[in-house]
This record gives C-alpha cells, sequence and structure tokens, in this order.
C-alpha cells in the first residue's frame, strides 16, 4: 500500500478518504501509545501517594497543546475541548487503577 497523498494532491473523494482512513490509523496507534504512558504514570503515581488529578498538570497539558495548535494553524478551542476530554479519559483510566490496587 502507497503512502497517502497530500490533501493538495488529491484529486477525488477516494483519494481524500484513503487520507483521512491512514491519519486515523496514525491517531489511534498514537493514542495507544499516550495511554502507555498514562498507564506508566499510574504506576508512579501510586508508589508515590501522588493522587490521578492534579490540577496545576492539567492545565500545563491543556495550554500546551493551544499552543502548538495555535502554531500549526489550528483552532485552539477545539484542541482545548478534546483534550480536556482525553485528560479526563485518563484520569478515569488512572483513578480506576489506583483504586484497584488498594482494594
Amino acid at each position: 500500500m502507497s503512502a497517502p497523498l497530500s490533501p493538495r494532491d488529491c484529486s477525488d473523494m477516494t483519494d481524500v478518504r484513503a487520507g483521512i482512513d491512514a491519519l486515523d490509523k496514525t491517531l489511534v496507534a498514537l493514542l495507544v501509545e499516550r495511554a502507555g504512558y498514562i498507564t506508566r504514570a499510574m504506576e508512579l503515581k501510586q508508589v508515590n501517594g501522588w493522587p490521578a488529578r492534579i490540577p496545576a498538570r492539567v492545565e500545563e497539558v491543556v495550554q500546551n497543546v493551544r499552543r502548538e495548535a495555535e502554531t500549526q494553524g489550528l483552532d485552539p478551542e477545539l484542541v482545548d475541548q478534546l483534550w480536556r476530554q482525553l485528560i479526563d479519559w485518563s484520569i478515569d483510566l488512572e483513578e480506576e487503577g489506583l483504586s484497584r490496587d488498594k482494594a
């Protein structure tokens, strides 16, 4: 399978859809990798007695991605909403693991 075309090089919707599908596959793989870091964070938080939610870190992550979105020309509000949902999911995962290990 060849690499997807750049958006500008797509000549029809088949090309566009192939590019989107390829990016979606990559995004899922990156989310899986990110989840691995969340699992490791949970383990380290357990050892250190830290809570799953650290509000200052949540805001730091959100501000980092907002700045990156602005730099790359993406709507920072969209990124803010997406990352807050991603962070909430991550914290839920950590809390589940932390409470399971306490039982």
